[in-house]
């Protein structure tokens, strides 16, 4: 379900996604942000487990394997969650309808990793076209 984003709380520095040992700072940034919007276990461990694909991806796909993970409390309509918006300058997606079906991989993989990201959350957004890198959007809702 998608909603107007509202207000945004504070949120994390910008941090860098270049090796292996980045992705433990992303879980850690998400974990401190679903806990402070006051996410339960279940729905921090979903929105960690979809963040950690995607930095897996930006270490995969993009140029350098380098990009950037945003993350933030936001509200709308009186609810409170977490936006983390991870952007690379790789390669792009070509097909981005593509990407988001099961099985569609263009490494050779499973092709669960944006669609299993998508199942995850609550809203999932990608921005991407061939040569301009990619933008991944997702938010996670308090229950």
């Amino acid at each position: 379900m998608r909603t107007e984003p509202g207000p945004v709380a504070a949120g994390t520095d910008d941090i860098v996604i270049s090796d292996q040992t980045d992705l433990i700072r992303v879980r850690k940034a998400l974990r401190a942000q679903a806990r402070s919007a006051g996410l339960g276990l279940v729905d921090e461990t979903k929105l960690i487990t979809a963040g950690s694909e995607l930095a897996r991806n930006i270490l995969k796909y993009a140029t350098g394997s380098r990009g950037r993970l945003r993350a933030e409390q936001v509200t709308a309509d009186s609810r409170r969650g977490v936006r983390a918006t991870f952007t690379d300058e790789g390669p792009g997606i070509g097909d981005v309808d593509a990407a988001l079906t099961d099985g569609f991989s263009t490494s050779g993989g499973l092709g669960l990793g944006l669609p299993g990201a998508q199942r995850l959350v609550d809203d999932l957004t990608v921005t991407s076209a061939p040569g301009s890198g990619t933008t991944v959007v997702i938010e996670k809702w308090r229950r």
